[in-house]
């Protein structure tokens, strides 16, 4: 999704809230080619929420609020009218683009009912899980993969955002992630890594936290986006909850929160899926990453993880530093209070 090119690098002051019960703050918004940027006072951003899945809270009132996406707990108030209109626009354009009462779902209901007119084998079950999950547009990725994320914070706590551990994970998001992609840092619940459809990536914050380097960190990282390149994650999604809710998608365009809830406690207690060496060592090459650390931290007897070690393309004495010393203490100390 692309922001309307009038808009691009526009700036406006808000007042942002991170939950009911915490304090209003001001703070600086910035709106990019595919995320709202939230800055505090101080330049520092305390927020990234994806154009494609944020909603209106009280339409037609004024001041305007937002939100990152439906049942989060995080808010905005907006006053500045240009600001205001251009999420709006945007908006209105996903929205003729979405599912929502528009083109696309009369096109997942046509391709349904071709679907049935070509012989019915779309109506098998795993045929229709991958054709439901390969219709999929990228602004209602984002929204399934928002939607997750608050279902997660109900079991994990809320996401740690240490203001100084936020600029240097938005540093290793940038270094790592495709355009568009985000770094969560969760307090529990996920064993090591995992990750949700619109390319969110979580971290357990034992990997921030009890790692020596930050190549360690990174490697995680990397796999997770790995899997999710390999990986549909609306198809894992979908083949979790069956065939009915693929049915449910096509024609309608939506899965139901019940069954995003149920999703997200097996997502957080399920093995990662196994990535073969070479597509992974691809992606260290890719971001200059040197490989072993990350083996070694998966297993420190190296059998299991053979062909990362000797095949490693970066070399770790020459390899730029994926974080300053600086900016791994501050990562380090993201959770904290």
């Amino acid at each position: 999704m692309t922001a309307l090119t009038q808009y691009e690098r526009l700036e406006a002051p808000a007042v942002w809230r991170a939950g009911p019960e915490d304090q209003r703050r001001d703070v600086i918004l910035s709106l990019g080619d595919a995320t709202l940027v939230i800055y505090d006072g101080a330049g520092r951003p305390v927020g990234h929420w994806s154009l494609a899945a944020i909603t209106r809270i009280n339409p037609g009132e004024e001041p305007a609020v937002y939100g990152p996406g439906p049942g989060t707990p995080e808010d905005l108030e907006i006053t500045d009218p240009e600001m205001v209109d251009a999420i709006e626009r945007i908006r209105d354009a996903i929205h003729r683009r979405g599912p929502h009462h528009g083109r696309l779902r009369y096109f997942l209901l046509g391709g349904a009912l071709a679907a049935v007119l070509l012989g019915g084998v779309f109506w098998l079950p795993g045929a229709m899980v991958h054709h439901a999950a390969s219709v999929v547009p990228a602004a209602k990725r984002a929204d399934l993969g928002q939607r997750l994320l608050a279902e997660i914070r109900q079991i994990a706590g809320q996401p740690c955002d240490n203001e100084l551990g936020q600029r240097s994970l938005d540093r290793l998001q940038s270094r790592l992630m495709p355009p568009g992609g985000r770094i969560v840092v969760l307090p529990d619940a996920v064993q090591d890594a995992a990750h949700l459809p619109g390319g969110i990536v979580l971290l357990n914050r034992s990997l921030v936290e009890d790692q020596d380097d930050p190549t360690v960190t990174a490697g995680y990282v990397l796999a997770e986006v790995e899997r999710a390149a390999r990986h549909d994650p609306v198809e894992l999604l979908l083949d979790n909850s069956g065939a009915v809710t693929a049915f449910r998608l096509l024609t309608t365009g939506d899965v139901s929160q019940s069954v995003l809830a149920d999703y997200a406690e097996t997502l957080l207690s399920a093995e990662p899926a196994v990535v073969p060496d070479a597509p992974l060592l691809t992606r260290f090459e890719a971001a200059d990453v040197p490989a072993t650390p990350y083996a070694y931290a998966v297993d420190p007897s190296g059998e299991t993880v053979l062909g990362l070690i000797e095949a490693d393309p970066v070399s770790q004495l020459y390899a730029a530093p994926v974080l300053r010393d600086s900016e791994w203490v501050s990562l380090q100390g993201i959770c904290g209070e």
